[in-house]
């Protein structure tokens, strides 16, 4: 019809991204840019990644693509793997033969593998976004099998064959509406303070950072506000801790109102996870970044040294 032609037209952006918030979030800001720029938009994602699609722009159509991955679950799962991606393949492969994108673009992790290799497929321009100072294994990858590595900090060390170029991590807009919040350093009156671990690293936050808090002065103790992002398995204890240690805390698995807390925050407590990295700088809060130290490739390290170079943050390893 002709509603459909028309929309054929219009220039088409597949986006594929991981499930994590890691991954997700600079896809999300470049979802919003090409949107302003009159293009579709499409997200190809798996079931886990679905979960942080709340703040996408409606206009984004979600496809959840078959993913998994040889990191996680028993030996039946890492069997039946390649099988998985396989059909993921070729189920997205139809799709952009139904409607062909303009180009496509990966985030990382392994639900991007899809789409990425049916670009490759069809000859599709491509590209991918490393978040992170050192590649992730599946961009390694990609890497020298598209036009262009768009790289999140410089510089990052790339396979032979490979093209990069420096461009940041791309911020939500969400987050971007704090950059102008101008920062309020500690005084006698409230301070704020915000605690956040990531989707893997959460539980160490948990363990030791309400103990290090009430380790401050009885005075200092009774003037914070803490926001504490935990996991929901150990939300109830972190708040119990926070109570009976006369500290005022809200804790929560997830604080949909992130960004404003931070703009609000005389200090951040944080993983060190390249969003939470960008995030973090965007704003302007002084930080105490704790690297997560299962990253195999030590990239939370890299990405918080970069901070405690120009002396925006603390690193203290895990």
């Amino acid at each position: 019809n002709a509603r459909s032609t028309k929309m054929s037209k219009v220039p088409l952006l597949v986006l594929a991204a991981g499930g994590t918030g890691g991954h997700m979030f600079p896809a999300q800001a470049l979802a919003e840019e090409m949107l302003g720029r009159g293009w579709r938009v499409k997200l190809s994602t798996d079931s886990r990644g679905v979960r942080f699609t709340q703040g996408f722009p409606s206009e984004v159509q979600i496809e959840v693509s078959a993913s998994a991955t040889f990191a996680h679950g028993g030996v039946f799962a890492k069997f039946s793997t390649p099988f998985v991606l396989a059909i993921g393949i070729l189920i997205t492969l139809f799709k952009m033969l139904l409607d062909r994108p303009s180009v496509v673009v990966g985030f990382g992790g392994y639900p991007s593998i899809p789409a990425l290799s049916s670009a490759i497929l069809l000859g599709l321009p491509r590209m991918i976004h490393e978040q992170n100072a050192v590649l992730g294994k599946v961009n390694q990858v990609f890497a020298s099998r598209v036009q262009k590595v768009a790289c999140g900090f410089w510089l990052t060390k790339l396979p032979r064959g490979a093209s990069g170029i420096h461009v940041g991590n791309p911020v939500r807009k969400s987050v971007r509406e704090y950059a102008a919040t101008s920062y309020i350093p500690p005084g006698k009156f409230p301070m704020s303070v915000l605690v956040f671990g990531g989707s893997q690293g959460a539980r160490i936050m948990s363990d030791v950072v309400p103990p290090a808090l009430a380790q401050l002065p009885l005075a200092i103790l009774k003037s914070l506000n803490i926001s504490h992002q935990a996991r929901p398995e150990d939300a109830k204890r972190v708040k119990k801790f926070y109570l009976e240690n006369s500290m005022y805390a809200e804790v929560s698995p997830f604080f949909s109102d992130l960004p404003q807390r931070m703009g609000k925050a005389q200090l951040v407590i944080s993983r060190a996870g390249a969003s939470s990295l960008a995030d973090i700088t965007v704003v302007g809060r002084p930080s105490i970044l704790v690297p997560l130290a299962i990253a195999v490739r030590g990239e939370q390290y890299a990405n918080a040294q970069s901070l405690v170079d120009c002396q925006g943050a603390i690193m203290v390893e895990e």
